[in-house]
């Protein structure tokens, strides 16, 4: 692993101490966790002092883990997770914190601490479900204003719950139930029966 990133874990860990839950080094990638009460503070430290001086917020999105790996996964369903980058340093991070309530997730905005951040978290919130506390603007981005759901959320059905088309006699888009029958698309492989037969090129 990289010494520069040990180095910024060690100096996390010791600045930040009990607030991180966690510090992973892995495929060359610091990940950081943080307790969602401890959040703002984290990342606005981050940014603000000058021995991490994160002053990129490169990406913000939202996991929904619930079947994470085997499927059996242990704990909190949704997660934020931020890519932070250091101009100063030359340095990446990735910052993780999961919401406390599966039933209604929530964490706070960061969009105080980097703008750009406002329209990451339309997009979590539109296809997850998850609220940010404090944003000032939080409507969907990419679905219908009158859409039911959220359409990345595991449980979330492949073909929707409702479509929409347009209706000639009336003259306009109406909604309706869908009409399309659930089916699991296996993929057919079709090769010939010297595939992969060094003899036959």
């Amino acid at each position: 692993m990289s010494a520069k990133l040990e180095l910024l874990s060690e100096k996390l860990q010791s600045h930040f101490g009990g607030r991180l839950r966690s510090a992973k080094l892995n495929l060359g990638e610091l990940t950081i966790e943080v307790f969602a009460a401890d959040y703002l503070d984290v990342v606005t430290a981050l940014r603000d002092e000058a021995e991490f001086a994160f002053e990129e917020l490169i990406d913000l999105c939202g996991v929904d883990y619930s079947t994470y790996g085997d499927g059996v996964w242990k704990g909190k369903r949704f997660a934020v997770v931020l890519h932070l980058l250091s101009i100063a340093k030359n340095c990446r991070l990735r910052v993780r914190v999961f919401a406390d309530d599966d039933e209604f997730p929530a964490v706070g905005t960061v969009t105080g601490v980097w703008y750009v951040a406002n329209w990451f978290e339309r997009e979590a919130f539109d296809l997850y479900g998850i609220a940010f506390v404090g944003h000032d603007d939080l409507r969907r981005i990419l679905t219908d204003y009158g859409f039911i759901g959220h359409p990345f959320r595991k449980d979330f059905p492949i073909s929707g719950h409702v479509e929409m088309r347009y209706d000639p006699d009336q003259g306009r888009v109406v909604y309706q139930p869908v009409t399309i029958e659930p089916r699991e698309n296996t993929p057919r492989i079709v090769r010939e029966d010297t595939y992969g037969d060094a003899a036959h090129g």
